[in-house]
């Protein structure tokens, strides 16, 4: 019998994984992707959509087609427990499923316990969320007020608060109101332009910089306490009103990886530089997903950024490892988390900045931070190529 590899999870990391390992092995593996979703979702793209710049449709593909093509089957269901020792997957549709192979890609939940009240603030950290902050946004216009953009403590997507928090100024200033609304930016980073990846050289100068000219008021290193319908709550007791807000929370992984021994309390998995877990060689864990250590002790908690670049790279060494074993050699592709290259195009509305750097934690030898309107151009050709490249299963393309 053919070696069969569950995947769980239909984005980044559970699409170019399940495509990875059919083009590694020429086929010669059943590869089956069970997904709750059954789109893939372009998640970069979220911070535009709010502001109407993008719909739903514009940023998602449904993946059926796609894995069919490959000769992969696809599952519309959830995964509800993981049996290591027996090698099963069960879902929410009551089947039992058996691997030889199981690659966790099962993404992020956000942690809406982390600030009191925060139900009372928009995200866009989800595409539902993201249309329901459109809804938001489309009110404030009607009765403009301050606004807030915050990243909680322990939060990692630093990148999408900054994105939207320009994108937000930009359109302010599109609507006439940037004169008359007090925007703030709220985070626990230790200083503007850490990132969540310990910064880069000149980087706090150049958020710095890029603030002052928006008119951009700052609270960096700090917790939140609470949010109120109308009022984000600092910790030090500064009360910030807001007409709108926008509010990056931390992320939790999936509770039945949890409630099956392979992920730890905040449900993600342990692995090895070769992504396998560190409990069982027969199971991989990519993306978000896996856990990654934090490098540095800060007086406010801040997370690491698990974004699509690293994902599709853990997707890939995953994908190698298991066609390692299939053949019956060791699992010997490795590339920590921390030493992938850091690529990262931050927009702003009508400008942004690229962020290059040779590896995505410290200490590193190179990190660079080049500013300018063709970061924003980037962005947007970079969308059509990497939603064609999915949607067509080119994932051994750059």
């Amino acid at each position: 019998m053919r070696p069969r590899v569950v995947v769980l999870g239909s984005n980044f990391g559970g699409l170019t994984a399940a495509l990875a390992v059919q083009h590694e092995l020429a086929g010669d593996v059943d590869v089956m992707v069970v997904s709750a979703s059954d789109r893939f979702l372009f998640t970069p793209s979220l911070i535009w959509l709010p502001f109407g710049k993008r719909m739903p449709s514009d940023i998602t593909f449904p993946v059926a087609p796609t894995l069919e093509h490959a000769g992969i089957e696809f599952v519309h269901a959830a995964a509800t427990a993981v049996d290591p020792a027996a090698r099963t997957v069960t879902t929410d549709d009551g089947a039992v499923r058996v691997y030889d192979y199981l690659v966790v890609a099962t993404g992020y939940r956000n942690d809406e316990g982390v600030v009191p009240g925060l139900e009372n603030t928009s995200t866009i950290t989800t595409l539902d969320r993201a249309i329901e902050t459109g809804a938001a946004w489309r009110r404030f216009l009607e009765q403009p007020g301050d606004v807030v953009i915050a990243a909680t403590q322990g939060a990692g997507c630093f990148g999408a608060a900054y994105e939207f928090l320009f994108n937000t100024a930009h359109q302010l200033k599109k609507a006439g109101l940037h004169k008359r609304t007090r925007l703030t930016y709220v985070t626990s980073e230790p200083f503007l332009g850490h990132f969540g990846i310990g910064g880069l050289p000149h980087g706090e100068q150049l958020l710095g910089m890029f603030l002052k000219k928006q008119g951009i008021e700052s609270r960096v290193g700090i917790a939140l306490e609470r949010a109120e319908e109308d009022a984000i709550i600092l910790a030090n007791g500064e009360r910030l009103p807001f007409s709108f807000s926008m509010v990056v929370p931390p992320f939790l992984g999936q509770d039945f990886l949890r409630d099956s021994g392979l992920a730890d309390a905040k449900g993600f998995v342990p692995v090895r530089p070769t992504y396998q877990s560190e409990k069982h060689d027969e199971v991989y864990a990519v993306g978000v997903a896996a856990a990654v250590e934090v490098p540095w002790t800060t007086s406010v908690p801040v997370g690491v950024p698990k974004t699509g670049f690293p994902t599709e790279q853990q997707a890939h060494v995953a994908a190698r490892n298991i066609a390692h074993q299939v053949r019956g050699e060791a699992p010997t592709d490795e590339r920590p988390f921390g030493d992938i290259k850091a690529v990262c195009v931050m927009d702003a509305g009508n400008n942004g900045v690229v962020i290059l750097a040779d590896k995505m934690l410290p200490p590193r030898k190179h990190g660079v931070l080049v500013p300018g309107p063709q970061a924003h151009l980037m962005k947007l050709a970079f969308e059509k190529y990497f939603l064609w490249k999915m949607e067509h299963g080119y994932v051994q393309l750059p």
